[in-house]
């Protein structure tokens, strides 16, 4: 891992709030090295008798992965460099194509430090699932569930790393009596590829619980789900054509421009064409 320190940025960053957050750290993930993420650095690093800089080298490293060694209890769960080749000739679409929404999706990573898969929760899909389920949102509209209920998409509530399934199953207990753990399931993306738990059942699986437990099993499912995604929605042709407004418009939704997802796969698209 590279050495990262305050205003750091990238997808080691975001390791590394994974990692602090998982041991207790109360941060936020995301791939900036913020302020309270250089503290809580400081605080570790203080708390194993380390260096306190701020600055994470090969000796924070070290100690960080030591402390969480299942970080590397789960290697049977991640892709391979040949599960990718294997996909990428399967579907006729450049290795580097596939490399690039495997970085960006999930910073390259399905699972988080617990061996849950990543997930990122939706509070306005919710809304949409409520609806779909004769339930009216907005009866449950409060103060308390703001983070999980909203009409319009905003990345405003997202939390990152393990605290989305504490909004996740937030959302699953809002009413009670009721189940709604499969409208909860539905409203979040899953995996390195972060697919929709909405679109189970229309990309082939049996029900929405069938694709969750998928998840959990490991990355070469969840790259199963990214094929058979893009089938159903006709993206293969968009891939093979580099034609990443197309497919960021279609894949990521109509808010791509604002999250520069079609410019952000372009530029992982160039670094690994340039790598091969």
């Amino acid at each position: 891992m590279k050495t990262i320190r305050l205003h750091s940025k990238g997808p080691e960053v975001t390791t590394l709030c994974e990692i602090l957050a998982g041991i207790g750290y109360p941060l936020l993930v995301s791939d900036i090295f913020t302020t309270a993420v250089d503290e809580a650095v400081k605080n570790f690093q203080r708390e194993f008798n380390l260096v306190v800089d701020g600055i994470v080298g090969i000796k924070t490293w070290s100690r960080l992965f030591e402390k969480n060694s299942q970080l590397f209890e789960h290697n049977d769960k991640l892709l391979s460099e040949q599960d990718l080749i294997g996909f990428a000739n399967e579907y006729q679409v450049e290795l580097a194509c596939i490399k690039a929404v495997n970085e960006i999706e999930s910073s390259g990573k399905g699972f988080l430090i617990d061996s849950r898969p990543k997930i990122l929760f939706e509070g306005h899909i919710f809304w949409q699932e409520l609806e779909r389920r004769n339930i009216d949102p907005q009866e449950y509209v409060q103060p308390e569930t703001q983070d999980i209920l909203y009409k319009k998409w905003t990345k405003k509530y997202y939390q990152g790393g393990s605290r989305e399934y504490d909004r996740l199953d937030k959302a699953a207990a809002l009413i009670p009596g009721l189940d709604l753990i499969d409208a909860a399931h539905a409203s979040a993306s899953w995996g390195v590829f972060q697919i929709m738990g909405f679109n189970a059942i229309p990309i082939g699986y049996d029900s929405v619980d069938s694709f969750v437990c998928k998840m959990y099993q490991n990355e070469r499912e969840h790259l199963g789900a990214f094929g058979r995604f893009l089938k159903t929605n006709n993206l293969i042709a968009a891939l093979q054509n580099k034609d990443w407004d197309t497919f960021a418009y279609r894949y990521n939704g109509e808010g791509y421009k604002a999250n520069k997802y079609d410019e952000k796969l372009a530029r992982a698209y160039q670094k690994y064409t340039t790598r091969s």
